[in-house]
């Protein structure tokens, strides 16, 4: 009988990937990672993958589809290779994804590490996504379910890695998971989907960058066009490419936030139409296929996880990092965020955005 590592945070989700996965014949362990404690992040975390709540509901769960349930302790792991970095980006004026870390270094690498030592066969999250064996490897697909689908996330998944990784509710509707959750009886059946970065649940990025590292560059808010200074700003971490909201200066016309300046602290301000690139490079690069393409590649590349694919025209400078040339121009290119490329529904792979 084959084996698998649930990966649970309390949510419908990954509830519902366990009863699929033992109802399917597996012989299933559940587990929630312990990420931190509240007191790292400065709040009280009531309702994240952490919470005592959702532990809670997570066990629940387990109990009544008749699995074990364990607690994996991550929280400096977690703070070395996900919150540490997170900061260190805003620092350097970029606006970085944490999720895509925590996939990348705590569930499919730390529990990958914990599912071969206890001698299972696969990993199993919630996520929607698909993975299918073709006969020239696997490959990751995106979801069903298009409003649901996180390929954007998982695109740093290697060959070995899709070898030991099953995502069950790929193929299925949100619907259809909320209606599986009522009829087994779940606790957590009617939950709501958590929307924000577990690590700060109500949003204020910067207070968490400020809360471990105030060493950030402080400057003017400058027009890129004339030059001219709008006075002092409150420091990069407080803004973000595109930004228009919340930079407290009055001004003859709508200013957005075009360009950050990590070393003097200049917040350079432009008008919309500044906003727009056909270029940018990618750094970090992951090929899901494992091979680098030896010629230029027509694809399409969503640039924020909510963006809609565009069409444009990769260069590989190195094993790692490429050039891109959309064929339209593409408003607020963010350092720090991810670029995922895509050949339809399948995911060729992605990396940062410099």
């Amino acid at each position: 009988m084959k084996s698998a590592l649930i990966a649970m945070s309390g949510g419908v989700d990954s509830s519902v990937a366990a009863y699929l996965m033992t109802k399917n014949g597996y012989d299933c362990v559940g587990c929630t990672m312990r990420l931190y404690e509240n007191d790292i992040v400065g709040m009280d975390l009531l309702d994240t993958c952490c919470s005592i709540e959702n532990t809670k509901d997570a066990r629940a769960v387990c109990e009544r589809i008749g699995i074990p349930y364990n607690i994996y302790h991550y929280e400096n792991v977690f703070k070395e290779e996900v919150i540490d970095p997170f900061i260190d980006s805003y620092v350097r004026g970029c606006t970085p994804n944490p999720c895509i870390d925590c996939n990348k270094k705590l569930k499919f690498h730390h529990l990958f590490s914990k599912m071969t030592e206890l001698g299972l066969d696969y990993i199993v999250t919630g996520h929607y996504g698909i993975v299918e064996e073709t006969d020239n490897g696997f490959v990751l697909k995106k979801a069903v379910d298009d409003s649901k689908d996180q390929s954007y996330v998982l695109y740093n998944f290697t060959q070995e890695q899709l070898k030991h990784i099953k995502l069950p509710l790929g193929s299925m509707h949100k619907t259809e998971i909320r209606a599986i959750a009522e009829e087994q009886g779940f606790v957590n059946a009617n939950k709501p989907d958590s929307q924000d970065i577990c690590f700060v649940p109500d949003g204020d990025y910067a207070s968490v960058v400020d809360r471990f590292n105030k060493n950030y560059a402080k400057g003017d808010f400058v027009d890129i066009k004339s030059g001219k200074s709008y006075g002092p700003n409150k420091g990069i971490i407080h803004y973000t490419i595109g930004q228009r909201k919340g930079l407290g200066i009055a001004a003859e016309r709508p200013l957005y936030v075009v360009k950050i300046d990590a070393i003097s602290g200049d917040v350079f301000l432009g008008d919309n139409e500044d906003l727009f690139n056909k270029d940018m490079k990618v750094k970090e690069m992951n090929w899901i296929s494992g091979e680098v393409p030896k010629e230029d590649v027509r694809c399409q590349i969503k640039i924020r996880y909510k963006a809609r694919p565009q069409w444009a025209t990769v260069h590989s400078i190195s094993d790692d990092k490429i050039e891109v040339q959309f064929d339209e121009p593409q408003r607020a290119i963010t350092p720090g965020q991810s670029a995922v490329l895509y050949d339809g529904d399948i995911v060729l792979g992605g990396g940062i955005i410099e």
